[in-house]
């Protein structure tokens, strides 16, 4: 059985070599300053913030970023919003996009929808994470409630169990998907109820409560919060696509998308 090390910096400044790392796994770790050099990097699938990434001496960062924009031009809106009015435009597109992906996962059956593809997150899970992100950066931070974590929201796999617990969020849940998409309409509603009387003004507030106990002190705009909100929505939109066609393509019975 394959070891296993969590939560360690035993490996910090460490350096490999000749060593077999054939199907090694790193999740939430620090790469940062990684140097591979002369080794096989064949079907390798990296995801994650990239940043100054170079491949025999190629910076392909720009060309990832770009690609990713072409594929989800949403990313680029989310970036360049500036007034309240790209604030709900982008929301606008944001959730019609969402719309449009649960239809297509509910064409699936529930067994599929709570299914991990490469150990990502399941469909359920990943609406469960957005659930998580809209309590603590629109309720928490933006709307200053002291408890506006929803039992079902999953913060992310770092996240210490017992401070989980202690925000009420419960962790061992395995809801439906009809239970979880009723948590997310509410979410859906919340910011919506943010966004409609927003004004440049509060935009610009400074907020005072953080996301979550864990969260760094450091000055933070409503407009901020809410970038991250919609950065959430857009990214993790972009994980569920990709593995609903993976669940699509192992569901024979299920016609092509339309």
């Amino acid at each position: 059985m394959a070891a296993d090390y969590s939560d360690t910096d035993a490996f910090r400044g460490a350096s490999f070599t000749g060593a077999d790392l054939t199907g090694a796994k790193f999740r939430d770790c620090d790469l940062r300053q990684v140097r591979i050099v002369d080794s096989w990097l064949i079907d390798v699938q990296v995801s994650g913030e990239v940043g100054s990434f170079v491949v025999n001496d190629v910076d392909v960062t720009e060309f990832v970023a770009a690609e990713l924009d072409r594929r989800n031009p949403e990313r680029v809106l989310v970036r360049s919003m500036q007034t309240v009015d790209d604030y709900r435009a982008t929301w606008e597109i944001l959730e019609g996009l969402w719309s449009e992906t649960v239809a297509r996962a509910e064409r699936l059956p529930e067994a599929a929808l709570n299914q991990r593809v490469e150990d990502e997150w399941s469909f359920v899970e990943t609406l469960r994470h957005l659930v998580f992100a809209t309590d603590a950066w629109a309720g928490s931070s933006i709307l200053d409630d002291p408890s506006p974590y929803h039992r079902l929201g999953l913060p992310h796999s770092g996240y210490p169990p017992q401070d989980a617990a202690a925000l009420g969020v419960d962790l061992a849940a395995r809801p439906s998907l009809a239970e979880v998409l009723e948590v997310r309409a509410e979410r859906l509603a919340l910011v919506r109820g943010i966004l409609d009387p927003l004004t440049e003004a509060e935009l610009d507030r400074m907020t005072s409560r953080l996301p979550s106990p864990l969260h760094p002190e450091e000055p933070r705009s409503v407009g901020r919060c809410l970038r991250v909100v919609m950065k959430e929505e857009c990214e993790h939109r972009r994980y569920a696509v990709r593995d609903l066609a993976v669940l699509e393509a192992s569901d024979p019975r299920l016609p092509e998308p339309a």
